[in-house]
């Protein structure tokens, strides 16, 4: 087979032994050509754009960031990288985010050999690889967050925010630009502008003068309590 009818592949998980697995499955098939590998999501995001592989196999935990916030920064720079998702367990919200994320589908890491090959050739094909099933699911689970969201207290809002949104938060309060928090956290200004999005929908604001109002009085609130801040991780 030709060199240029070959699929690429970037791996990221950081578990060794499951990485070099993957690794020797994918290198088993005449069209398929792992071209990089990392346990990071600091280096996957360095290396990846780079490389340009037609999939990325993305671990969803690692003890620094995620995979799905790897995907998502991924296919902000380059919509022509399909991302997999590869998870030990079945995890509704997972699969919710993976899917905002932009991700080419969702799978498990006790899924056999000649399905995660195929997986990976249906990604790189464009084909989306989350079944009717979890489909609806995910539909399911929008639809319960957007009824809930309605009822929801500031701090009940507050504490649906991720890890990355709660940190450009504060940075919006900070007075920062989408560039200059895209400097501070070395990641795209459009990945944050859609970090922002989604946390300004999460607030049920629509500005973000509101978000760093909002920052303002938390931070006024928390200077008058002794007894620790109005809002925790």
């Amino acid at each position: 087979m030709e060199e240029s009818t070959q699929i690429t592949v970037f791996l990221l998980d950081d578990h060794e032994v499951i990485r070099r697995g993957v690794h020797e499955m994918l290198s088993a098939e005449p069209d398929i050509e792992v071209i990089g590998e990392t346990d990071n999501a600091a280096e996957a995001l360095k290396r990846i754009p780079d490389a340009r592989p037609d999939v990325a196999v993305l671990d969803v935990r690692l003890p620094e960031g995620s995979g799905i916030e790897v995907c998502r920064e991924l296919r902000s720079r380059d919509p022509d990288i399909a991302c997999l998702i590869l998870t030990s367990f079945p995890d509704e919200e997972a699969l919710v985010h993976a899917v905002l994320a932009g991700a080419s589908g969702y799978v498990l890491k006790g899924i056999r050999g000649k399905e995660l090959q195929s997986a990976v050739r249906d990604a790189a094909a464009g084909k989306v690889l989350i079944g009717p099933d979890s489909a609806r699911r995910v539909v399911e689970r929008l639809r319960r967050g957007a009824a809930r969201e309605d009822g929801m207290s500031g701090r009940e809002k507050l504490a649906s925010l991720t890890g990355q949104e709660r940190i450009i938060l504060d940075l919006i309060g900070a007075g920062m630009t989408n560039r200059r928090i895209g400097d501070e956290l070395n990641l795209a200004e459009k990945t944050i502008k859609n970090y922002v999005s989604q946390l300004l929908s999460k607030l049920g604001m629509e500005r973000r003068t509101q978000a760093a109002a909002y920052v303002a009085r938390m931070q006024a609130g928390q200077d008058a309590e002794q007894d620790g801040p109005p809002y925790e991780q």
